[in-house]
């Protein structure tokens, strides 16, 4: 019999900030899949015309001033859009491109 494969390492870095810093990039990789399925969504109704042109200018600079927010956010931490990426193991990846 082989031995097991370990995954995980023996020990877990549980420090607070270690913990802190899991938990906001968890929470930012959330806002940023709901971020690019607005993107996706908004780019979707400008290419069926489905909005006048004050709607479209609305829409992109509030996707504009959210992307700048986020990079901003990943910044306090160090984090990139891939940091936040998840793999889904055959299914790819959880952002994508990005």
């Amino acid at each position: 019999m082989t031995d097991p494969v370990h995954v995980l390492p023996r020990r877990l870095d549980t420090t607070a900030n270690s913990v802190e810093r899991d938990l906001f990039k968890l929470v930012l990789t959330v806002i940023e899949l709901i971020r690019q399925l607005m993107e996706r969504q908004a780019l979707r109704r400008v290419d069926e015309g489905d909005l006048t042109d004050e709607q479209v200018e609305s829409l992109g600079v509030a996707l504009m001033r959210l992307d700048e927010a986020m990079s901003e956010l990943r910044g306090r931490y160090g984090l990139t859009v891939r940091d936040l990426d998840i793999d889904l193991g055959p299914l790819g990846t959880l952002l994508g491109d990005g």
